[in-house]
This record gives C-alpha cells, sequence and structure tokens, in this order.
C-alpha cells in the first residue's frame, strides 16, 4: 500500500483516471472513489449541468468540498477532475494525505478519448483540440509540482497501467522502509 494512505490520480481529461483508478483500487483491495461521479451522484444532475447553472467557479467549489470529505476516508484510491488542481488548498491536501500520480497522455489520444462524449463541458466547443492544448500550457506546471509518480497513458490498456502503478507504489514503499 502506499505511504501517506490514500492514492490521488491526477490529470487532464481523457487519460483514463476512472478506468486505471476502478483497477488499480480492485488490485490493492482499496474503495474507489472519482470525484466528479460523487458530486453528480449527490446532487442528482450531471458536471454539464453543474458548468451550466453555477459556472466553472460553482463546481470547482464543490470539487475542492468533494476532494476534501474523500480524503479524509483514508485508505481509498480517489480520481480527482482534471482542474482539481487548480486550487492551492486541494494541492496541498492531495500531497498531505495521500500519494499524488499523475497520469498523462498525449494530446492525439485525449482528442480520440474524449471525441464521444458531450459530458466534459470545457470541450462542447468547435475545437476541442484547442482546448486541450491550452489546458495542458496552463495546468501541466501544476500536476507536475503536485505528483508524486508519473506515468504516461499513451497507447497502454487499462490493466496494464494499473499493473506497473501498482508495481511503482510497491517499489516507493519498499525504498520508504
Amino acid at each position: 500500500m502506499a505511504d501517506k494512505g490514500n492514492i490521488y490520480l491526477i490529470g487532464p481529461m481523457g487519460v483514463g483516471k476512472t478506468a486505471v483508478g476502478k483497477q488499480l483500487a480492485l488490485k490493492l483491495g482499496l474503495e474507489f472513489f472519482d470525484a466528479d461521479a460523487e458530486i453528480a451522484r449527490r446532487t442528482g444532475v450531471d458536471i454539464a449541468y453543474i458548468f451550466e447553472k453555477e459556472g466553472e467557479a460553482g463546481f470547482r467549489e464543490r470539487e475542492k468540498n468533494m476532494i476534501a470529505e474523500l480524503s479524509a476516508l483514508g485508505r481509498s484510491v480517489i480520481a480527482t477532475g482534471g482542474g482539481a488542481i487548480l486550487d492551492s488548498g486541494t494541492r496541498a491536501r492531495l500531497a498531505a494525505t495521500g500519494t499524488v500520480i499523475y497520469l498523462r497522455t498525449s494530446i492525439d489520444e485525449q482528442v480520440r478519448r474524449t471525441a464521444q462524449t458531450r459530458k466534459r463541458p470545457l470541450l462542447n466547443t468547435a475545437n476541442p483540440r484547442a482546448v486541450l492544448e491550452r489546458l495542458r500550457a496552463e495546468r501541466e506546471p501544476l500536476y507536475d509540482e503536485t505528483a508524486d509518480i508519473r506515468f504516461d497513458t499513451t497507447g497502454h490498456r487499462v490493466a496494464r497501467v494499473a499493473a506497473a502503478i501498482q508495481k511503482l507504489l510497491e517499489e516507493r514503499r519498499a525504498l520508504q522502509k
């Protein structure tokens, strides 16, 4: 198990945080939570609706509160939303309460993986690639600064990524003993 309790998966949309998180939690015998899915479940509406009614700022406040609540549970794998790291308090909370894994992939792969859904409010635009490139430029330094482990998911199947991360976590734990 990881050194600080929780395992957080951070990174932009389309890198596989939810799919990898579910597999990793199974492998480690931990509970899995997707912060966005928890927000949607508890509010009874999807993220796009929250963006529409409350704007990005309203959603980010809900996201910050949800991550604070989930982080307090301990011994969980938690997939954060792509923008969760924008809040400095959330970044500090992640670092203090778990091991942070930054999943990344190529822009081409992000475009491919996100093309079939309208549930990504930031991509409901004529040029999703430009949005993904802009978000990467803005957020990548924060992902990198927050991460304990970095893993590129480009071209890898979910099971392979989860197994590789499990091995990295075990190696990290062994080094810390």
